[in-house]
């Protein structure tokens, strides 16, 4: 009789689990499938072309990334050879595909800088099939950001969300047009956060995902299971020019601050605090006596320049810029880049072993 009651007692919890966990299966399909349909129609195909006025190349040169261009590392040469520029003689055309996300109803587009760097025409198609010729409102090719627009109404927009909050682990979802086949969706999750040293721009904290991102998924939306969109796709880790489990986005919140500025000023201003940072390695702490966690190491100050005016010297130790810690010199220059010029903010750092607080008014970086 207890056997038969342990028996029922376990059919009944693993029948639970088995209904539990189809129930979440088929709320996340359906959840996938609302995202399809809400974020697919407002992410577009992008195709340039760029009028190469003379014919002095080589037959192998690529027009795309020329020999050691960082993008080139990252895409290779195999999807570009497949779009080779026409070697007549005369003119030379040199063509571009990418993606891009519609964040307004009259026609704003938030796309990759190096999707319509140096472009003559900019060719915008829509999931109905419907194209427009596109002018450029600004880009950043520091942060590898372009806002492009067309002449439409009434267009399917995409929601755009705080990659602030987002966690390794979190649902991830590409949307965009890899080698050219549009609206294609694919499923991953949040790999890393806060990305840096890969060489593709100045300022870099990128999204790592395994949602397989490949050539022209640049400028597409990263998105999250609710259906908002947390990065600008831009770039593949690849040795083959193909997906290999490796993408890159920059952070939608990165994104705002470029375009926000764009639109208002015409043009990217961004903070100077005039120190030379370098990492605060374990042989530096040991050669220091120093038990501090973390921080950036000042190897050189600049004279009259914000951080000299405050005080800061060679061999400080910045540990905190306002209320954030700071972990490494990416980290610093991003916070430092966008704080607005003028602003007074206090910088605590280590002297000798010593804690110290620099009041610093921010400068304005040249370009």
């Amino acid at each position: 009789m207890l056997l038969k009651k342990i028996i029922i007692i376990c059919f009944v919890i693993i029948s639970s689990a088995i209904s539990t966990f189809s129930f979440n299966f088929i709320k996340s399909q359906n959840q996938l499938v609302k995202i399809a349909k809400d974020v697919v129609p407002a992410v577009v195909n992008i195709s340039t072309l760029k009028i190469i006025k003379n014919n002095n190349y080589p037959n192998n040169y690529n027009f795309f990334f020329p020999k050691n261009d960082i993008f080139r590392d990252f895409f290779g040469d195999d999807f570009w050879g497949g779009f080779s520029p026409n070697r007549k003689q005369g003119n030379l055309k040199q063509y571009n595909l990418g993606s891009g996300v519609i964040i307004s109803k009259d026609g704003i587009i938030l796309t990759n800088y190096h999707v319509i760097s140096g472009a003559d025409t900019i060719k915008v198609i829509l999931n109905n099939k419907e194209e427009f010729n596109a002018k450029i409102i600004g880009s950043d090719p520091k942060t590898d950001i372009a806002v492009l627009q067309i002449k439409a109404n009434n267009l399917p927009i995409a929601k755009l969300g705080n990659s602030d909050k987002i966690e390794v682990g979190h649902w991830a979802i590409a949307i965009g047009n890899p080698f050219g086949l549009s609206q294609t969706i694919t499923l991953g999750i949040i790999s890393a956060k806060g990305r840096s040293n890969l060489r593709l721009v100045d300022y870099e904290n990128f999204i790592q995902t395994d949602a397989a991102i490949n050539p022209g998924n640049s400028g597409g939306a990263l998105v999250n299971i609710d259906g908002e969109v947390i990065g600008i796709n831009t770039a593949i880790f690849s040795r083959s020019g193909g997906y290999q489990g490796i993408g890159f986005a920059i952070p939608i919140n990165m994104a705002k601050k470029v375009m926000k500025a764009l639109f208002e000023n015409g043009q990217i201003t961004r903070g100077w605090l005039g120190v030379y940072i370098q990492p605060l390695t374990n042989s530096i702490k040991r050669k220091l006596d120093l038990e501090i966690k973390s921080g950036v190491l000042v190897g050189n100050v600049t004279q009259n320049s914000p951080a000299s005016k405050a005080g800061i010297r060679k061999g400080d130790i910045i540990t905190q810029y306002k209320n954030e810690k700071i972990y490494d010199v990416n980290q610093l220059r991003n916070l430092v880049a966008s704080t607005p010029v003028g602003e007074k903010i206090k910088i605590y750092a280590n002297r000798n072993g010593n804690s110290r607080i620099f009041k610093v008014k921010i400068g304005k970086l040249s370009n």
